[in-house]
């Protein structure tokens, strides 16, 4: 890959919390210490991964209110529309981010970056578009982050029904295509009928230079106290995808062998369902629902285990960090990526999906012996910044750096 300083674009709807998002503001920054030019463009400038947005990246706010913005750009192209907007009912639920594909298309046409990576099915789909109605002068990756097929089986809206059709139609407009596992890389090609050879897989940049700073922060939670007994961690949203009710049960179990408190940081609708249960099971004074911390590396350093309890994932970002912390850990085998961060087990027991008795077991195991955590970090670094930037970079300008393959 040549040194070549270049303008890059990294599309994204918000900086939400979620794992894209994070991954968008790493890229952005692992970019940026390499000397390019970087903007972060913002369907809207929301979230509180705003804050970690560097002086160096140029924040670029296409603010955008409404997905009906959409419209005269997807007049303009009525043949991608009829690929992107199956049945005339989709027009009445439209993706919030499409509403971006006309601000999109302007600043592609005036700025001309030389590349633009984007994240997300309804994201990848509006920067295609969006790019083909400026003729197509930059070239574009799209990112894939999670595996489709669960995505289109569980959603309840009828336009996700149709969303391979379209992800099949757009995606080979792009110059390239990444996926954030093998597995996900996997599913995409099995749903949509993509070329495997097509995607790469672009693993996520989770361990970065800022972990080291993040970790030795100093927290506020008496839990970490010394002579507390030992906490174990969860991290993510407070949705069905988590499935932290797995966990809290798997907690319960083990409570009833052996002392133990259980944290989750982060914050969701199904809040006042989960303490409940836990009040329920009898642990409620042992489970804190504690809600978004923007310095979770800073806990997964104190903790004892984290545990990743997840009916699916497209990588398990929070589950490197935590390795990356010296953290003990184990996960549930969900689809896709923790499996392949822990090579099968090797690095952290992997336990069936929605079994609170095989969690529970594994949670008493791994605090029992724990896994050192110099093998903890050393495989956590495989899944650094730089290695994935690289990978990344590779997508985005059609420079190859070679296959990334399995790094277990």
């Amino acid at each position: 890959m040549t040194n070549r300083l270049r303008h890059l674009a990294l599309f994204i709807k918000s900086m939400a919390g979620g794992g894209g998002e994070r991954v968008m503001l790493n890229l952005a920054k692992e970019f940026s210490r390499r000397g390019h030019r970087v903007d972060l463009v913002l369907a809207r400038a929301r979230g509180p991964l705003l804050n970690e947005i560097p002086s160096e990246v140029r924040v670029v706010d296409l603010q955008t209110r409404t997905s009906l913005t959409a419209l005269p750009g997807l007049l303009a192209r009525p043949r991608d529309t009829a690929k992107l907007i199956r049945s005339p009912s989709m027009l009445y639920n439209l993706p919030f981010i499409f509403g971006s594909i006309p601000a999109l298309s302007r600043y592609l046409k005036t700025e001309r970056p030389d590349a633009m990576l984007s994240a997300l099915n309804s994201g990848n789909l509006a920067a295609v578009f969006a790019n083909r109605l400026t003729g197509g002068t930059t070239r574009r990756a799209v990112s894939e982050h999670n595996p489709l097929s669960v995505r289109v089986d569980r959603e309840t809206q009828r336009r996700m029904k149709s969303l391979p059709e379209s992800v099949a139609h757009f995606y080979p407009l792009a110059h390239g295509v990444g996926a954030v596992s093998c597995g996900v890389a996997d599913d995409l090609a099995r749903t949509t009928g993509l070329p495997r050879g097509s995607i790469q897989v672009t693993y996520n940049p989770a361990i970065t230079p800022e972990l080291a700073a993040q970790q030795q922060q100093a927290i506020d939670h008496p839990w970490f106290k010394k002579g507390e007994p030992p906490v174990i961690l969860g991290v993510g949203r407070l949705q069905p995808q988590k499935d932290f009710s797995n966990l809290i049960r798997a907690f319960a179990k083990l409570r009833s062998h052996r002392r133990a408190r259980l944290l989750i940081l982060g914050r969701g609708p199904l809040r006042k369902e989960l303490q409940a249960l836990a009040r329920s099971l009898g642990v409620g004074p042992e489970v804190d629902l504690h809600g978004f911390v923007p310095n979770s590396p800073a806990f997964m350093r104190r903790a004892a285990l984290f545990a990743l309890s997840s009916t699916w994932e497209g990588f398990g970002m929070v589950l490197v960090e935590a390795m990356g912390c010296g953290c003990p850990v184990v996960s549930t085998d969900c689809p896709n990526g923790p499996a392949e961060i822990l090579a099968g087990g090797r690095y952290g027991p992997l336990v069936p999906v929605n079994d609170s008795h095989a969690l529970s077991e594994a949670m008493i195991q791994a605090l029992d012996k724990p896994t050192s955590s110099d093998l903890l970090i050393a495989r956590a670094r495989q899944y650094s910044s730089k290695a994935s930037g690289d990978r990344y970079l590779s997508l985005m300008l059609g420079e190859p750096v070679g296959d990334p393959g399995d790094p277990s």
